[in-house]
């Protein structure tokens, strides 16, 4: 139907005649001469129509979006009449037949419009896409996953598809169920990851592995979270973390350059779980900040003043200071808001000292001798202009809010270094405690301690795991651990989680069978393919990089799902719904 795209015309199409389809962008009536915008999948062409055309009437009742097929001359736009900001701004085309494909009613929006609501653009999702922002995203997108397939090939990988209809696997989040009519009262569960098919996989002799597939978790949904979401795995044998890292490093290094033209580190930074949760207060820092937590327990353990000298006093507690240079402007209407903003993670106040020309102010300076206050200056490296925040309570409230708040600082008061900054995250515990004193994996049940069976029986709860996480400009975009390629150490951290032999077997007994028949060594990693994406293109959520994603409720607007279903397919499923009455 055609034989150009709009976005390719140029000066060395001046007289011939073409053929073009697309949208009309925008239509301008200027009562001797309409001009409209025909838009594709490669730009925006002007097209010009004269009185004098036989069309010219048919021209006067197309509006924004009908679906065009217009023949015309190429011709130079007249002296001062070009537009820079296209590709096609020195060229414009004289129409000589119009044929209209389709019409459009009104829009609810202008497309590439950037006040209209996150809601109406999902409700009408299919218009939200044809704007030049969303088209972008989903084209480097594609662009991603091009290139990582190419890697993989040239590495030897093979792409091979597991199965999405599989049983629960204890992978930290809820799990979305399907019914079996086949098996009444039983179900399938949709995977949160291709976790044990893909180990599977190395015990079947295949070595190196990779997938891009969809995984499923029911779980309370952010920014950066979906109810389904893609995922670039990889599992390889016979290769320690050290040369998986070394492997997944190239491949995020090439793929950051070929798509986007970002030269990344040569080699990336690597850090300990210990060190960035005691220096950034989370597991996943952004090192574009310089900022870093100082630890004051020592300091503050004999201080005369209760809310710095409990913490510190106590084995489960810190305290410890964040030095924001220039902070010393942040208006006390801030410092009230930045002090909301950490009760979120916990925090019960947010003390702090002003380094002002005029020496120290603080309302906590009177519980402070002026020794103690100077130390804290010398220790945390603060100057006249700057602001020292405090964190003291439970370890985990005092990392998280302090974490948070130097992130959220580095945004207000553009305290970044650089624009990207990969590192690696190694040396995870291999166990978390739970409330109740149980254990639970820091990963996943399936992921190598870095001691053996009888060392982590002893020393389950310090021991270390294989694991190690890419974090990229604060957030981590990849994870993966050497995995457990031994029976007995296998059943050993099932023990240790709590799992009974009968509960393992019943679980993971063809695991468990399979590891016996000559396991080799192995390992993977898994990337977020719509959180890098979104890094990449610079986008605020996930949403923005899905073709068709839900809502925060994990809800689709476009095509209200989900929704209720005949009875009859229930009682087919042998399921029965009850719901308590709303009020």
């Amino acid at each position: 139907m055609r034989t150009h795209y709009c976005g390719e015309l140029n000066k060395d199409n001046i007289n011939q005649t073409v053929e073009i389809c697309g949208w009309v962008n925008r239509r301008r009536d200027h009562g001797s001469v309409i001009f409209l915008d025909m838009r594709d999948k490669r730009g925006i062409a002007q097209v010009v129509i004269n009185p004098d055309n036989a069309d010219f009437s048919l021209a006067e009742t197309i509006r924004n979006e009908f679906v065009l097929k217009i023949t015309g001359t190429v011709i130079a736009r007249g002296e001062g009449l070009t537009n820079p900001k296209l590709s096609t701004g020195e060229i414009e085309i004289k129409a000589q037949n119009i044929e209209i494909l389709n019409t459009s009613k009104p829009i609810p929006f202008q497309i590439d419009a950037t006040d209209t609501s996150e809601e109406v653009r999902l409700r009408y999702r299919y218009l939200d896409l044809r704007g030049d922002a969303m088209q972008n995203r989903l084209r480097l997108r594609s662009q991603v996953t091009r290139y990582m397939r190419e890697f993989m090939d040239e590495h030897d990988f093979l792409d091979i598809e597991t199965p999405f209809l599989t049983k629960a696997t204890p992978e930290g989040a809820r799990d979305y169920l399907v019914p079996s009519r086949a098996h009444p009262g039983e179900f399938f569960t949709l995977p949160q990851s291709p976790q044990l098919f893909k180990q599977l996989l190395m015990m079947s002799g295949f070595e190196r592995y990779y997938q891009i597939v969809k995984c499923f978790r029911d779980e309370d949904l952010r920014a950066d979270r979906q109810p389904e979401f893609t995922q670039f795995d990889v599992e390889t044998s016979f290769m320690s973390e050290n040369e998986i890292m070394t492997m997944m490093e190239k491949m995020t290094r090439g793929l950051f350059k070929s798509v986007i033209n970002v030269d990344l580190d040569d080699n990336f930074p690597t850090i300990t779980y210990v060190d960035a949760m005691e220096k950034y207060g989370l597991d996943h820092p952004d090192m574009r900040i310089s900022m870093q937590i100082v630890s004051m327990d020592k300091l503050m353990q004999d201080v005369d003043f209760k809310v710095f000298s409990g913490p510190a006093n106590d084995d489960d507690s810190r305290v410890a200071a964040l030095k924001v240079p220039g902070g010393a402007s942040i208006s006390r209407k801030n410092i009230d808001k930045y002090t909301k903003y950490v009760s979120i993670y916990g925090a019960k106040g947010l003390a702090y000292i002003k380094l002002n020309e005029d020496g120290p102010t603080s309302p906590i300076l009177k519980f402070l001798s002026d020794e103690m206050t100077a130390k804290v200056i010398e220790m945390t490296g603060a100057k006249t202009g700057d602001i020292i925040f405090f964190g003291a309570d439970k370890t985990k409230i005092v990392n998280e809010a302090l974490g948070n708040l130097r992130e959220q600082l580095a945004k207000d008061l553009d305290l970044f270094d650089k624009q990207w900054a990969p590192i690696w995250m190694v040396d995870f515990p291999m166990f978390g405690a739970g409330d109740d004193g149980s254990l639970n994996a820091i990963h996943h049940p399936f992921t190598a301690p870095s001691v053996d069976t009888k060392i982590l029986e002893q020393t389950a709860t310090t021991a270390l795991s294989r694991a190690y996480d890419l974090v990229i400009n604060g957030s981590e975009v990849g994870g993966g651990s050497i995995r457990i390629h031994q029976v007995k150490m296998q059943k050993m951290v099932l023990k240790l989680l709590g799992i009974s032999d009968q509960e393992a077997q019943d679980k993971f007994g063809f695991l468990l069978d399979a590891l016996e028949y000559g396991c080799p060594p192995h390992g993977g990693m898994a990337f977020g393919l719509d959180r890098l994406v979104m890094i990449m293109t610079g986008a605020n959520s996930i949403r923005d990089v899905i073709a068709f994603p839900k809502t925060q409720t994990a809800a689709c607007l476009l095509t209200n799902a989900p929704g209720s279903v005949p009875r009859k397919l229930l009682r087919e499923l042998s399921i029965q719904v009850s719901l308590a009455e709303k009020d």
